[in-house]
């Protein structure tokens, strides 16, 4: 009867699931301890987030960062890429990109919990500099033709990355030693993330003259100046390419073309701008760069679902931006 048991139980889990799984644990506490509702904490650049619903997709930046789900789960769409991350898996958003999201599962009960960590392009580029010995750290930097990876990636957190990440929160709990030791676990996250599957975009953040950064400097240049009109050759030229070459490498990290992103954050200033309710529809439409008020109520339509006469009505009434 014991060996037939034996034969039918299912097998265990391996010892590396279970410690993910008790830093998860860990983790959720953490956070729902410590989130605030603008999502800031007493440690620079650390990030905490707990939604208590699920809401509805809404549009936004990513912003410059790493963000591990705790709890609930994500998604996250730009261009014809959609990214759906959950617990114990991670996003890394390695260029400032114009996107829609939202929590997909979360409740009163069990809010969508989330830790974050912005990735500072001078703490990676000391990382990737004291790695330079590739014999020894088997990570060689990569040659500036290397291609560009996506702006945008989820992968499966390691226990090692957990444990870190668990690690920094606790500071929170340790005044005295964050000063000390939160930028040592700061460098242990990067690390973590430059050895795993999304280490290529991490690394090229750091390298001055890598791909990712040269098509980030092209995106912070249309976003500076998304109401006029530019020249994608003057681009590629500002990133030492050609233009099918600066083309394929904007569109590998964004999935937009230039001018689509540009399309993307027009609309996203523009609604913001009806939000404060200090500007009609057609002052708002030429502020951010359209010429012909029916292009900027069409394309604006295709994007948030209403005209903007409408959308402008629901966001004063104070539903809030879908």
């Amino acid at each position: 009867m014991f060996l037939l048991m034996a034969a039918t139980a299912e097998p265990a889990a391996p010892p590396s699931a279970l410690r993910a799984d008790a830093l998860l644990a860990e983790l959720r506490a953490l956070i729902a301890r410590h989130a605030r509702p603008d999502e800031t904490t007493a440690i620079d650049g650390v990030l905490l987030s707990a939604a208590g619903r699920p809401g509805e997709p809404r549009a936004s930046t990513t912003g410059t960062v790493m963000a591990i789900i705790a709890q609930g789960a994500k998604r996250l769409a730009i261009g014809d890429r959609v990214y759906d991350y959950e617990p114990g898996q991670y996003l890394v958003a390695s260029v400032d990109l114009p996107i829609t999201g939202h929590y997909t599962r979360a409740s009163a009960d069990e809010p969508a919990l989330g830790f974050g960590l912005v990735l500072a392009p001078a703490a990676i580029a000391s990382l990737v500099l004291d790695a330079d010995a590739a014999a020894r750290t088997g990570l060689p930097r990569p040659p500036r033709t290397a291609p560009a990876p996506a702006g945008i990636g989820v992968a499966d957190a390691a226990p090692e990355l957990l444990d870190a990440a668990v690690r920094m929160v606790r500071l929170l709990d340790r005044p005295g030693d964050r000063d000390t030791l939160a930028p040592m676990i700061e460098r242990e996250i990067l690390w973590r993330l430059m050895t795993g599957p999304l280490g290529e975009s991490v690394r090229q953040i750091g390298l001055a003259d890598s791909s990712l950064t040269q098509v980030s400097g092209a995106v912070r240049r249309i976003t500076e100046r998304y109401d006029r009109p530019f020249r994608v050759e003057d681009l590629a030229r500002s990133c030492s390419m050609s233009t099918s070459a600066f083309h394929r490498a904007f569109h590998a990290v964004t999935a937009l073309s230039p001018i689509q992103f540009q399309k993307q954050i027009r609309l996203q200033k523009a609604r913001l701008l009806l939000l404060t309710g200090a500007h009609d529809v057609a002052t708002v439409g030429h502020r951010v760069g359209y010429d012909s008020a029916s292009q900027f109520s069409r394309e604006y339509r295709r994007q948030f679902g209403l005209a903007p006469g409408r959308d402008a009505a629901r966001l004063r009434a104070g539903a809030g931006p879908a």
